[in-house]
């Protein structure tokens, strides 16, 4: 008897996690659809990149359970974790390229790292990997050389070259000018239909992450505020969600983080 893989890559049942007394995500329950482009959005310190740490297997919950196809991740031992995490892509924040490699070693990294392959095929498929990206011609730079539009191309480039199951992207469009960040969009779109992917990326660009994303996850206090369609999270009455998608100033959202009244932090409490 064949089993058949589970419709969601990735799952949060009943997920909790806390840095310290700070609790970040609450009973949280969330799935990432094989197949598709998921967005996570939310206020800032919602738990977004939280949650790709935790799929990664950096930080493991308190209570609850993260799936990875199936598998909890923290059950897992070292030898376990290590072979999940080589089925993981990982583009961070701003590219971080390893400065002191050219733009081909970066990307060969991995390749080196984790596998034996010869070298003439190493090279084969780091240009492979480029040229999908669109800097095949750009192999021999430094990273000091490239615009950050660039970097964060290498950096994918780099996520995508032992051929993962699920590529995770934390802030892609950051920083980037509206050309760089429609290509970047559309570059994640476009290599998670054509290599078969699943991708997950944390963003607030909103306008952008509603063009691509086929499925969207809203964290807000905690919590899941809303999943599903971006059609469904744009038209979404739900104050919190109304307030975060339109960009309101006033809401459920708030600007200052939890904290004691500004009386009692100056010691001004009960004076005239």
């Amino acid at each position: 008897m064949t089993l058949l893989p589970t419709p969601a890559l990735v799952e949060f049942r009943n997920l909790t996690f806390s840095y310290g007394e700070h609790v970040v995500l609450n009973n949280v329950s969330l799935s990432v659809p094989r197949g598709k482009v998921t967005a996570l959005i939310g206020p800032t310190s919602a738990g977004k990149t939280t949650t790709l740490r935790l799929i990664g297997g950096e930080h493991r919950a308190q209570s609850g359970q993260m799936l990875f196809d199936g598998q909890d991740v923290a059950k897992m031992n070292q030898t376990q974790l290590y072979a999940a995490r080589r089925r993981m892509g990982v583009m961070f924040q701003f590219g971080a390229l390893f400065a002191d490699l050219t733009v081909f070693d970066n990307v060969a990294f991995p390749l080196r790292e984790h596998t034996q392959l010869a070298e003439p095929l190493i090279r084969d498929i780091v240009l492979m990997k480029l040229n999908a990206v669109g800097l095949r011609g750009a192999r021999d730079l430094m990273p000091s050389e490239v615009s950050g539009g660039m970097a964060r191309r290498i950096a994918l480039a780099r996520a995508i070259a032992l051929d993962p199951e699920l590529v995770m992207y934390d802030e892609p469009f950051s920083g980037l000018d509206p050309i760089s960040l429609r290509t970047a969009a559309n570059l994640i779109h476009e290599l998670n239909d054509s290599m078969g992917l699943t991708s997950i990326f944390v963003s607030h660009e909103l306008k952008q992450t509603l063009g691509i994303a086929d499925h969207v996850i809203v964290l807000s206090e905690g919590k899941v505020a809303i999943a599903g369609t971006p059609d469904e999270v744009r038209h979404s009455t739900d104050p919190l969600v109304y307030q975060y998608v339109n960009s309101r100033p006033d809401g459920p959202m708030q600007f200052h983080f939890p904290a004691v009244t500004v009386a009692d932090d100056f010691g001004l409490a009960g004076q005239p």
